[in-house]
């Protein structure tokens, strides 16, 4: 049981309406005196760390038109793409530049397949989006034409190594702290990457997971295979058998259940920026009726890498237009999503940890906005983005936890989240609701376990600052709620940490907090 939130709300009750959060001053104290603090620490999420700002690499630079490529000449410049995509690859790094223009990709004239980066230090840039434009005429087929979702993205990052277990752990560690015990040490030095990872269905483990949400027998992902929990850590130190991260962990280790250390290939330093991504989606959306509907245009996936980007781009008419998937410390900025209702926003999953979603616009309101999908996400973070009325946050089953919306705006309503009923709970324990603007109409006794429907289930959540429409909850179903109807303060808890463990906000941050209040 979450015996950390419960003994919260007995000792805090509901703070008086636009005071300083008692969350953020108990989050404050324990880490003046080592004790565990109630909100996970989401200020390691980003581009390392949101410590410093995406910066402007001066690769090499590989004009796709010196490989084939004409702009705005209708014809398909696929194979160029890819032949300057090699030629970077194999200089070691390389900003792959596409000027003025429309590039077309996937035309009739091509094999429809993805476009795969293999190496680190490979950057897509353009002149600007809508300057830059790079066209998805066809759809691409699902994998399995029994499920729609398996269209595979267009442009995608490959890792094939999927790593070793190391070494198992073999001692407790608390969460949101950053030392673990292990058996064996030799095979990991400082500055590695590793997957911290456990798969049991033990008991009191999915008890520990659940907390006061009652589990359901449809829930077979959880209750017959287990407790999936695979974060990605930096490795600080290593002295003897004791491993320390950059990053606390974010969920309790008891070395009984069998968690171990896993090897962690991936890419770093990839980049797609001042870019439009533009399919051929052109029709009404309806949920699950064809795999067009759900994913025939799904346009970026980075999978398995670190400090990497997306930045000022826009989607437009997409199935699906990114997903970060078994990443880390990876950040998406002034990303902005229009044209046609697709499948999905942008979202961090397939175990990611430390994905930021930042400044961003769902202006087309997709059926899932931003949020997470699968595969025990945790640290994710949606900071000071929007969509559309008409849509809801994503939370996509299959155990993702540990997620923070920030000063986020949109609509705010069940049925959004996503997710097969074996799959569910929708998310696990600290998901983090801070000064939320809901733009729809309210709600009373709003629900996080939906009483008709088999879908919509939620761990209890931490609501602070919620506002914009009214919207009331149950009380017996949300962890800890605090000013109600109006913003709590601080007024962005990511800023908050960051600054917290700074000591000052990076010059990064404020340019956007600029750039917001000036639009």
């Amino acid at each position: 049981m979450l015996k950390w939130l419960i003994t919260f709300l007995l000792i805090c009750p509901t703070m008086v309406q636009g005071e300083q959060s008692s969350l953020w001053t108990q989050f404050i104290e324990a880490s003046k005196n080592g004790s565990e603090p109630v909100l996970p620490d989401f200020s390691f999420a980003g581009y390392r760390y949101s410590e410093v700002s995406i910066p402007v690499v001066d690769h090499k630079r590989f004009d796709v038109r010196d490989f084939g490529a004409v702009a705005d000449d209708g014809k398909s410049d696929k194979q160029s793409i890819i032949a300057a995509i090699r030629a970077a690859e194999k200089n070691g790094s390389g900003i792959v530049y596409f000027p003025l223009g429309r590039f077309d990709i996937n035309t009739a004239d091509d094999e429809l397949e993805p476009i795969e980066i293999r190496g680190s230090n490979i950057v897509f840039r353009g002149e600007g989006a809508d300057k830059s434009t790079l066209y998805f005429e066809r759809d691409l087929p699902p994998r399995n034409p029994k499920k729609l979702y398996s269209s595979p993205y267009a442009i995608a990052t490959l890792v094939e190594d999927k790593g070793d277990v190391i070494t198992r752990v073999t001692s407790n560690a608390r969460r949101e702290t950053r030392e673990i015990i292990v058996e064996d040490a030799s095979g990991i030095e400082s500055g590695d990457w590793v997957v911290l990872e456990v798969l049991s269905n033990s008991p009191d483990l999915i008890d520990y997971e659940l907390g006061t949400l009652t589990p359901e027998p449809a829930w077979t992902r959880l209750l017959e295979e287990g407790v999936r929990v695979n974060e990605r850590h930096q490795v600080s130190a290593v002295d003897g058998n004791r491993v320390s991260f950059f990053e606390p962990i974010h969920y309790d280790l008891n070395a009984a259940h069998g968690w171990h250390i896993r090897s962690f290939p991936h890419l770093e330093e990839v980049g797609f920026e001042n870019l439009t991504f533009e399919g051929g989606w052109q029709s009404e959306f309806v949920h699950h009726r064809s795999a067009r509907d759900d994913g025939g245009w799904s346009i970026l996936k980075l999978s398995r890498v670190v400090n990497s980007w997306i930045k000022d781009v826009v989607f437009r008419d997409v199935s699906r237009p990114a997903s970060i998937s078994a990443s880390a410390a990876t950040t998406v900025l002034n990303a902005r999503i229009e044209g046609h209702v697709g499948h999905h926003a942008i979202s961090a999953s397939g175990g990611s940890t430390g994905v930021l979603i930042a400044a961003s616009e769902d202006s087309a309101g997709m059926w899932h906005s931003f949020g997470v999908g699968g595969g025990s996400t945790a640290g994710t973070v949606i900071w000071r983005s929007s969509f559309a009325a008409h849509t809801s946050f994503e939370s996509h089953a299959s155990q993702p936890r540990t997620t923070l919306f920030d000063n986020v705006s949109g609509g705010f309503f069940p049925g959004r989240a996503g997710g097969a009923v074996k799959n569910l709970p929708n998310h696990g324990m600290h998901l983090v609701l801070w000064n939320f603007k809901e733009i729809d109409g309210p709600d009373q006794d709003f629900r996080f376990v939906a009483p008709d429907s088999k879908y919509w289930r939620f761990v209890p959540p931490i609501v602070v600052g919620f506002h914009g429409a009214g919207t009331t909850f149950h009380s017996g179903q949300v962890g800890v709620i605090e000013s109600l109807g109006e913003p709590a303060r601080p007024e962005s808890l990511f800023e908050a940490q960051l600054k917290h463990r700074l000591g000052a906000l990076p010059d990064w941050m404020l340019k956007i907090r600029r750039s917001l209040k000036d639009k």
